[in-house]
């Protein structure tokens, strides 16, 4: 499934009120991260996930090893946050028509 652009803009204006739900620690992306991020992915579908990380490339690098891992959408980053999304089996979030 591929996002269009009306789909991102409409998902962008859903996350903007939430919270990041995951924020990586010292250790940076572990597997218990990676699970953890499937969990809220499942559960909520749109998440943000906090990656703190002073050099750019290491957090663009971290950003885009979730989004692979986890399968789901890139939506968009701002600053050090990720805003991700993955239609669950029982979909909470109608998306607009392509």
């Amino acid at each position: 499934m591929h996002l269009t652009t009306k789909q991102k803009q409409f998902l962008k204006g859903l996350a903007h009120t939430l919270r990041p739900v995951v924020q990586l620690g010292a250790n940076g992306l572990t597997e218990g991260v990676v699970a953890e991020i499937e969990n809220a992915l499942n559960h909520h579908e749109l998440i943000k996930i906090k990656v703190p990380s002073d050099d750019r490339e290491e957090k663009a690098l971290i950003m885009d090893a979730i989004v692979g891992e986890t399968k789901a959408h890139k939506v968009q980053t701002i600053g050090h946050t990720l805003v991700i999304y993955k239609a669950s089996d029982e979909p909470k979030i109608s998306l607009p028509r392509k």
